[in-house]
């Protein structure tokens, strides 16, 4: 695994971007590396753009990731993809749920949803960037919730670095302790299944 790296999380309200975000910051303690995250968002729970910022390294100083700056982005949405896409490096990875969650200008009429984002984001894809979508919705709610999209997506990103993944499990494990334990085995197959669906491919 390289020493370092910069993943940006980019979603919605209630999609669970932070909660992805302190999953990779109990992963970087168990690896013994520094980690910084951070998060950005408008009007979140009225499901506006959320983003997280998540940097790991030997020693990290700033939380935020500056333009194509980013090693990996997880874009929770289409549109979150388009958005966001800048703050990929060249030759970066980009994970993209494919089910679309509507803005509130669209659903109002005041605005229109985008066509043909993927494709628009593989046009404009260089110097060997890595881009992949698929339905990280119905794999969430195969594993049991559709909260679980999140997982699903962390798990997908994995395939792309070299962490075994017990140590996931294992965060995954410790992130739902107490009260909320009976979630982490939902998550844990949430987060196989995303890791399957890029095994798949």
């Amino acid at each position: 695994m390289s020493d370092s790296f910069n993943i940006v999380l980019a979603g919605v309200g209630g999609q669970g971007t932070l909660l992805a975000g302190k999953l990779f910051g109990l992963v970087a303690a168990r690896l013994g590396l520094d980690v910084k995250v951070s998060e950005v968002h408008g009007m979140a729970q009225r499901g506006g753009s959320v983003i997280t910022y998540v940097r790991i390294g030997k020693r990290v100083f700033s939380p935020v990731i500056e333009p194509g700056a980013a090693d990996f982005i997880i874009a929770f949405e289409e549109l979150e993809a388009m958005r966001w896409a800048h703050l990929l490096r060249r030759g970066g990875t980009l994970l993209i749920n494919t089910r679309r969650t509507i803005p509130m200008p669209v659903a109002l009429g005041q605005a229109e949803y985008p066509d043909n984002i993927i494709e628009s984001i593989l046009a404009l894809a260089d110097g060997g960037t890595s881009v992949h979508a698929f339905d990280a919705q119905r794999l969430a709610e195969e594993a049991g919730s559709v909260k679980a999209v999140n997982f699903v997506m962390t798990g997908a990103l994995s395939r792309f670095i070299k962490i075994d993944k017990q140590i996931f499990m294992d965060s995954i494990q410790e992130l739902f302790s107490g009260k909320k334990a009976g979630l982490a085995a939902m998550n844990q197959h949430a987060f196989e299944l995303g890791s399957a669906i890029i095994e798949a491919k």
